[in-house]
Parts: structure tokens; sequence; C-alpha cells
């Protein structure tokens, strides 16, 4: 299997369990942000004053009398539930010429100027004020309304709800009363001035009359009497309709008998035009061919039997034929009667309407000024028909438009704050915002956070990927929990190699503290506990540290011997693994620096690779010095550090650049300093080793406690390398 194919980068789609992840990752910040919007959820409850409600419950129906109205016997029943009155009605109770008589009656004006400690408040200030206290909705009943109205004082509240009901009651019954005393007015002043109309309509009627001569039945009705009576009318109408269904119909079958050949009309003609004397020919034709095929089966064409049928089907193809011609020209015959007809019955129809038009012309104004005059007279029927029944409803009894059914009462539980209900709400949004705000973070964050960042990000393999707060491996030994996550990186390593041959290994990383130094050791480490013979060499002439952390001193080391005032053999420095051994920097100088591009540098390099198994160098960060680039060009193999959540991936993405850039050969990526705790994703990659050292180390210390002649001699011999061969 080739490690340095990378796998193909596969959609990114956020999972139940990627969510789980981020809100664990972030929990901090999802935690603060939630118990900062509780507290000052909590904080406000308590610190805003009580608010008491005074409620009220009115019944509220249209202005109908108890008794159906004379006038309107089609209107809509007694007790119908109209919503579109009711949000009328909601908008009447918050108008200002009902909220104006509460402001009025109780001078809120001065009482709320006191409290507020102003003088009096305009009127338009107070309507504001009384506007924001009052809220209007509908109760369970259709036709009941809910009047709230809030306040600190819980007398005030009771009493303004109560008052409010009754100044809209009041409003209601005045309204009620201007309106119908209006209408009887308006309704007497149209009365007379239609009677005054029809005086002037009357008189000009008279006078038309005797002008254009018309006689005392004209005078009764509304419309000239016509020359061409209904009757008539309807009767020649009659005519022609037949008339012209008939030329139509007999105009249609001619149309489409024409273009048929003779055998086609044979066909047809029986069924579209019935004649007698033509269905005889073909019925006599029909036979007669039977009888010819009957004589052809017994005689030649010649008998005399055949001769004489033969001429008789002749003889009637001939009489069908002219038949046939004969009713095609009877149906032309047909057609131009039919249609003369039409035109006669039209020109009769034509000039009894054009001789009624003219005498309609003629008495035209008297007959127009005749249907003014009625219309006239029947409006004014209606409206004397209106004001007596506008009159009679008047003196109905009619019921209460506007019942008050409970008052309001004061309370001494405050409505508002709802404290339950704005604690509850602050958890609710504190979590929301929490985890919103987690997620913006995450969202905002473009540092490596999964194997699949790297893979989409760099196309490059992971080799491996080491948890959080590890320790060297020199120190821990072989039994540590984490040294399988560099075990792994080893084996990924081995296996990522292009040629066996490539034993020199550059350990690099884009920025500071990502953990490259620590790697290098533990990685140098695991290759010397498998039993190679393994050089660790610090390359770092910026920021030594390797030194430190094994312990040794670093007054001599690369520096001497690339200024050629050591030996080899007297900067190696052997720890406490037989197969280890180190070379620290050496005294650190602004001349130093340019040591890694010599020549005595890759002489180096080439008798490292023939002393060693596998040679390690530790280097500087690779973005922003050379070093580090200089010397990935130099080695067989270079891996990049990637610390977890630290630096953005465009960064990583460079330092992956630059490497290719001078011809180095990366062979993956090291992910370090993953938070196994926090990221359940990572866990496969290395719970499951803790998990496995875990038992054994325990299974180990269950076998020390047995006596040691029960140890098989094998496990008494083993150790060093054997040891760890055997119990890996």
């Amino acid at each position: 299997m080739d490690t340095t194919k990378t796998s193909p980068v596969t959609e990114s789609r956020l999972h139940f369990l990627d969510i789980w992840r981020i809100i664990r990752i972030r929990k901090t910040v999802v935690i603060t942000v939630f118990l900062l919007v509780v507290l000052t959820a909590t904080a406000i409850t308590y610190m805003l004053p009580p608010i008491y409600a005074g409620v009220v419950k009115i019944r509220v129906d249209k202005d109908i009398p108890d008794i159906q109205p004379i006038a309107d016997q089609t209107a809509i029943p007694l007790g119908t539930y109209d919503p579109y009155f009711i949000q009328t009605e909601y908008e009447v109770i918050q108008s200002q010429v009902v909220l104006e008589r509460v402001i009025k009656d109780l001078k809120l004006d001065e009482v709320w100027g006191k409290k507020y400690g102003r003088g009096p408040l305009s009127m338009d200030k107070t309507l504001e004020l009384l506007r924001k206290r009052l809220s209007v909705r509908p109760s369970r009943q259709a036709s009941t309304i809910e009047i709230r109205v809030f306040s600190e004082d819980k007398n005030e509240a009771a009493l303004l709800a109560n008052r409010v009901a009754e100044a809209y009651r009041d409003y209601r019954v005045a309204e009620r009363e201007k309106r119908m005393r209006r209408a009887l007015e308006i309704l007497k002043a149209q009365y007379e001035e239609h009677e005054a109309k029809i005086r002037k309509v009357q008189e000009e009627l008279d006078r038309l009359r005797a002008e254009l001569g018309i006689t005392d039945p004209e005078a009764t009705s509304t419309q000239p009497a016509p020359l061409l009576t209904q009757e008539t009318l309807r009767r020649l109408e009659t005519l022609r309709i037949e008339a012209e269904a008939k030329y139509t119909g007999l105009e249609k079958l001619l149309t489409s008998l024409k273009p048929l050949s003779k055998e086609e009309l044979r066909k047809v003609l029986p069924t579209a035009s019935p004649d007698a004397l033509l269905s005889s020919y073909l019925e006599q034709l029909a036979n007669a061919e039977q009888r010819l095929v009957l004589l052809r089966r017994d005689y030649g064409p010649n008998h005399p039997e055949v001769v004489k049928v033969t001429e008789q089907i002749q003889d009637l193809n001939k009489k069908i034929d002219e038949r046939i011609e004969g009713i095609l020209k009877g149906l032309q015959t047909q057609v131009e009667s039919a249609k003369a007809q039409v035109e006669k019955l039209k020109e009769e129809v034509e000039k009894a309407r054009q001789a009624d038009i003219a005498e309609v012309e003629k008495s035209r104004p008297y007959f127009d000024k005749k249907r003014e005059l009625d219309e006239l007279i029947r409006f004014r029927t209606i409206l004397a028909y209106r004001i007596a029944a506008e009159n009679t409803n008047v003196n109905l009894p009619k019921t209460a438009v506007v019942e008050i059914l409970e008052r309001a009462t004061p309370s001494d539980d405050p409505v508002r704050p709802n404290k339950p209900v704005n604690i509850a709400l602050g958890i609710i949004f504190g979590l929301l915002i929490g985890v919103g705000l987690a997620f913006f973070i995450e969202y905002l964050d473009t540092s490596v956070k999964t194997i699949e960042d790297v893979e989409r990000s760099l196309q490059a393999p992971v080799l491996g990927v080491i948890p959080q707060n590890v320790k060297l491996l020199i120190n821990e030994g072989a039994d540590s929990g984490y040294a399988e996550a560099y075990r792994i990186v080893r084996t990924n390593l081995l296996f990522s190699r292009k040629d066996e041959r490539f034993n020199t290994i550059c350990v690099v990383s884009a920025g500071a503290g990502e953990g490259k130094s620590t790697t290098a050791i533990n990685l140098a480490v695991t290759f010397a506990l498998a039993g190679d013979r393994v050089l660790l060499v610090d390359s770092d002439f910026r920021r030594p540290s390797l030194h430190k952390l094994l312990g040794v001193s670093n007054k001599i080391g690369l520096t001497d011997l690339l200024f050629r005032e050591k030996k080899l053999d007297d900067v190696i420095v052997h720890t406490k693994l037989e197969t280890l051994d180190f070379i620290p920097s050496g005294r650190i100088s602004t001349s130093a620096l340019g040591l890694l591009n010599s020549n005595q540098m890759k002489s180096l390099i080439s008798e490292l690779k023939r002393r060693y198994d596998y040679v390690f160098f530790d280097s500087p960060p690779i973005i922003g010095v050379s070093d580090a680039a200089i010397l990935a060009s130099e080695v067989d193999m270079t891996i990049q550090v990637i610390q977890y959540r630290r630096y953005p991936q465009p960064m990583y993405l460079r330092a992956k650049q630059i490497i290719e850039k001078v011809g180095g050969n990366l062979v993956g990526i090291v992910l370090n300093n993953i938070n196994i705790a926090q990221d359940e994703s990572y866990y496969y990659y290395s719970g499951y080793y803790h998990d496995y050292y875990y038992y054994y180390s325990r299974h180990d210390e269950e076998e020390s406690k047995e006596p040691s002649s029960e140890k098989s001699p094998k496990t008494e011999k083993s150790g060093g390398m054997e040891g760890l061969e055997t119990k890996y």
C-alpha cells in the first residue's frame, strides 16, 4: 500500500457527531455565554418593578333592535358572528375619541403629570401613555372582548380598565342615536328634493305631448306602439331561422357531395339524401351482380344469359349515374330556393324594423322624459317607505350594544415580569446564543482540526496522530501509553519511503511551538528501541532545545564540527539508549547561520548516512527563515509537524510549498497535540492504544506478583529490545 497517495476529497457534511464535537471543544464559550445570558435575564427580571393588570370583559353587538327592522328583511340574522366588525371595534376602543373621555373624566393629564414630577401633561402625551398601557384582545367567546390596562398601581389598573369599558359603551350609545337622527334628517331632505324634481319633469312631459301629438292611448305607455307586433316579429323570426337552418343544411350537404366520385356517391346518397328510385336501382344492381357471379361459374362469357345480365348491369349503372346527377341538380335547386327565401324574410323584417325605428326616433324625447318621471316617482315611493320604516325602528326597544360582563378588581398578583417564563427564555436563548457563537467561532477558525482538513488542503498523507501532553519516550520507556502513536508514525514513514536507502529525515514545522523538537526526539527513540542505530542532530541554530530535553551540555556540537574545530566523534553524545546518539547544536553565533548550506554540511550528511541506520534533524520553523528549507533540500525525507488548532491552514500550505519548491521530499504530516478527551473523532487513532497499554500494564503487574519459579525461562532471559519485540 502506497501511503503517499492521498484519499479522495469527500464532500464535507455536518453530522450530528460533528455538532457534538464542536460543542465539546467550544464548551467554555457555550457555558460562558449561557451563564451571562441567564444571569442577565434573571437580574433584569428581579430588577423590573411589578406590573398589575386590570381586566374587563365586555360583550359587543351590532346596533340592531330587539325586533327585526322593517326596512331590511334580508339583513344578517341577529347573533351572527362578524369577524370584521369585532376587529373594527378593537380599533374603536383604542381610538382617540374613546380614550379622551377617560382622560378627561379621570384627569389623567394632571395625575400622571404629578406622578412623573412635571406639570400637567399634554393631551397627546397622555393619550400615548394610556395607549401603551392598554391591550385589547378577543376572549374565548366569539363576540366577547377582553380589555387589559397595565399599571404599577393595582387600584389604578382596575380603575382605568373599568373606565375604558364604560367610555366605549357610552360612545357606542351616543353614536347610535346620532346616526339614526342624522339618517332621518337626510332622508326627509332627499324626499323634499325629489318632490320638486317630479313637479318640474311633469310640466316638461305635458309640453312634449302637445308638441309631438301623442294620442291618449300612447300616453299611458313608456314607448311608442310598434308597427310590427311582437307576435308577427316572432313568427317572421321563426320562419327566417327555419329557412336559414334549411339553407345551411342543404348547402353543407351539397358542398360535401360535390368532391365525391360516382362510386362514393352511390354509398353516401342513400343515407345523406334518401331517394326511393335510386335505392331501387342500387338494389337491382346488387342482385344482377350476384346473378352474374353465379352464371360465370357455370357458363362462359358469350353465353346468352351471361350477356343478358351483363347488359342489364350496364343499363342499371347508366340509370344510377343519371339519377345521382339529377339528385345533385335537385339539391342545387333547393339550396338556391332556400337562399332566396331567407333573403326575402330578412328584407321583410328589416323594413318593419326601419319603420319602427323612425317612429321611435320621432317620439323619443317624450318617452325619455316619461321614463325619467316614472323613475323619480318610484324613488320617491322608496324614500317614503324608508322614512316610515326608520321612524318605526327608532321607537323599537333596543338591547344594549355593549354589556360589561366582568368588571376589573384590584389583584395582588403582578402579571409582569413573569419570572419563570423570563428565566426559561433566558436559558433557551442563552443556549442558542452560546451554541451559535461556538459554531461562528468554529467557522472563523481556519486552523487544522481533522485529518480530512490536512488531506483536503495540503493533499498530503497523515503519517500519524500524536495525543496531547506527550512526554519524552527516552524517560517514559517503551511501555508509555503514547509510544504506540510514534510507532504508527515509524511504520507509515518506512512504508512511505520511495527508496530503502533513504535514512536521513528532517522534522520541520510551519511555526514555532508546534511540538517539532519533541516529535523529533520521540521518533528517534522509537527507531532506536526497534534496534536501529539512530542519530539525532539539533540543527536549529535559532533556538536550540534538544540538549535541554535530553539533559546534556551544548558547549560543543554541530557548529564546532562545521567550523572544523572539532571532529565528528568529539561532538557525538551518547544517550541512555545504547542505539541512540545525539549531536547538539553547539555554540550559536551570527556566523553559524549559513553553515547548513555549506559543503561541510553536505559532506557530514553523507558521512552520517554511512554510519547510522537513521539520522533525524531538528530544524527551525520553515516560514520566516531559510535554514529548514535548506536542510529539507539536503536530506532524503522531510516530515512536517502540524499542531492541532494552532495556525491557519494557508500557513501550512505555504510551508509545504516551500519544501516542494526547494526540492524536498515531503513524505507526510504528523498531527500533534490532539486533545483526545475533547475530540472523539481522534479516539480511534490513539484511544485504543491507551486501553491496550492499560490492560497489559495491569497484566504485567499481576505476573510480577506470582512466584519467580512459575515464570518461563524465555521471559527471564528476555531483555532490552528482545523483550520489546516479544511484547509488541
